[in-house]
């Protein structure tokens, strides 16, 4: 059974950085193995931040049965199912060097799939699109312009891209062995990050690495580090530059069409304080309520998950979605305090979590990424990380008493 568990366990390390089948189906078939399993003798289950995550369950389905279209708010709702992959991630790595393994899986084959994603870019067509060639090459070179790997489009990458880059910066920064070829994998993924031209993902990745190092011992020197890598890429890749000029510039505009989203969104929220419009509800109403200088007049989601989750599910869901992140920022913490200073590996594994979950949270700021189920699958694993490193440490003295 614990074979089958490392296949399946090596298989959503590729399918989380390539194809949500794959993923899905992985996570299903691994959560049967550990329920058989468990009745074989495994240790009980473990389920922290719980609570939480009931409590948003539970009130979005008050918000469903408050919305004026439950059926399509209830089919909406379906991503809850999703956030059972961190159990899942949490239940099935047994112990800190399985983490390690996981997390090692994960660049390399997130690395893989950038270097894919700079070929892609590189050899576009000035259509933006490829539509002749043999069918693997379709796939990889149709919609080339912006990177997106084997995504449906770049923001996916973006979010899946950085949220891997920052959770693997402690354990590169480490040193040794791993070291060699971790760093170049590790380059790669900027780069590509960089040609999916998402400003709200270099956002959140630049926070998340700041947040990482100063974590870190050599902390000045990481910083200068990631600083020279961003120089670097500026200079490979100059149109780069263009985009980052364009932050917050309101001649640009996809800011002001966000702007035009925000406002709609806080009057939304504004009207609707208790249980919002519902769950998938946006693109019934934005129509109605879009200020005259939005761009587009339609949009499924406010490009801001905060904003999102309030319109959609009200102050009191909006206070649930927090407390899950608070849970989890608070437990990795006491973990990460807990482990020895000569621990390294595990050190690496739990601050890189905690900052990668940082990027995600800033990320999610610019997009509704928490909507985007490729990159929450991402982000739940790596979630998963600092409490699978708990069960290998001694007994805190709270869980002694208890």
């Amino acid at each position: 059974m614990s074979r089958a568990r490392d296949w399946l366990l090596r298989a959503l390390t590729v399918g989380l950085a390539a194809s949500i089948t794959l993923s899905e189906t992985t996570l299903v078939v691994l959560a049967v193995v550990l329920v058989v399993g468990r009745r074989a003798a495994r240790p009980r289950a473990t389920w922290p931040l719980i609570g939480p995550v009931i409590a948003f369950a539970l009130w979005t389905l008050v918000t469903v049965l408050a919305s004026r279209h439950p059926g399509e708010s209830l089919l909406a709702s379906r991503g809850l199912l999703t956030l059972g992959a961190f159990y899942v991630v949490l239940n099935a790595l047994p112990d800190t060097r399985a983490a390690g393994r996981f997390a090692s899986g994960l660049l390399i084959a997130v690395a893989t799939v950038a270097l894919l994603s700079i070929v892609q870019v590189g050899f576009c067509p000035s259509g933006g699109t490829l539509e002749t060639g043999i069918a693997p090459v379709r796939l990889l070179m149709r919609k080339c312009a912006r990177a997106r790997g084997f995504f449906s489009i770049y923001m996916t990458l973006a979010g899946v891209l950085s949220l891997v880059l920052v959770s693997a910066l402690p354990r590169i920064a480490s040193g040794g062995r791993r070291a060699a070829w971790a760093l170049p994998a590790w380059l790669a993924g900027v780069l590509a990050l960089g040609l999916t031209s998402v400003r709200g993902a270099w956002l959140g990745f630049g926070a998340g690495c700041a947040g990482c190092a100063l974590g870190l011992r050599r902390r000045w020197l990481v910083l200068a580090a990631l600083v020279l890598v961003v120089a670097g890429s500026l200079v490979v890749e100059p149109r780069l530059l263009e985009r980052v000029k364009s932050v917050g510039d309101l001649a640009d505009d996809t800011t002001r069409d966000r702007l035009a989203m925000l406002s709609a969104g806080l009057g939304l929220a504004i009207a609707h304080p208790l249980t919002g419009i519902g769950p998938g509800q946006v693109k019934n109403v934005y129509p109605a309520v879009a200020p005259p200088e939005a761009l587009r007049r339609s949009t499924s989601h406010l490009h801001n998950t905060p904003l999102q989750i309030v319109v959609e599910r009200g102050l009191p869901g909006l206070a649930a979605w927090v407390a899950i992140w608070v849970g989890f920022f608070g437990a990795a913490w006491r973990v990460l305090r807990r482990v020895p200073p000569t621990d390294e590996e595990a050190r690496a594994l739990v601050l890189g979590s905690i900052a990668a979950i940082a990027a995600f949270l800033v990320a999610g700021l610019f997009e509704y990424n928490f909507g985007d189920t490729e990159v929450l699958l991402m982000a739940l694993a790596v979630m998963a990380l600092p409490f699978v490193v708990e069960r290998d440490l001694p007994a805190s003295p709270a869980q002694l008493r208890e």
